[in-house]
């Protein structure tokens, strides 16, 4: 399994802090406002899940965090760094990106009004984290905002008898 170490040098847009406890973890992250965020971002999601075992739908919560970035690299005002910070609990985990533009995010809880464009690339992110997610939401920040999702904890198969 990868350790912090590896962490830090899959990481190489900024340092990855790892803050361990007995009943939850959190990685925090500064991440550049370009799209070489997006795979940084799905990195540090996966390494976090998979080094201390959780048992979080991996591939939903990496979905999910880099339509988080993405939207925050496209979408966002200002030039200023994104963080990311990953908390994993007994319960699920959450997922925040933090970005400068203190504006909330487009249609993340309202509620749908219309359905996409099919013939557009864009336009269903939001939509996305909203269906996939177990809640979802933004708040103001000192310096922005952070959008986040909660995934719960996947109930292990039932094993053969």
């Amino acid at each position: 399994m990868p350790g912090v170490g590896q962490q830090d040098s899959l990481l190489h847009e900024g340092l990855a802090v790892h803050e361990p406890s007995a009943e939850s973890a959190s990685w925090r992250i500064a991440l550049p406002h370009t799209a070489a965020a997006v795979p940084v971002a799905r990195a540090l999601v996966r390494t976090a899940l998979t080094e201390v075992e959780h048992v979080t739908d991996c591939d939903t919560a990496e979905l999910l965090t880099a339509e988080l970035v993405a939207n925050a690299v496209e979408h966002t005002a200002g030039r200023g760094p994104i963080e990311l910070v990953v908390e994993l609990r007994p319960t699920g985990c959450q997922v925040e990106v933090h970005d400068p533009d203190p504006a909330p995010p487009g249609r993340l809880t309202a509620p749908v009004v219309e359905e996409p464009d099919v013939w557009q690339e864009g336009g269903r992110g939001l939509l996305l984290i909203r269906a996939l997610s177990s809640s979802c939401g933004h708040r103001p920040t000192p310096s922005g905002k952070a959008v986040w999702f909660r995934l719960p904890v996947v109930p292990a198969p039932p094993r053969p008898a």
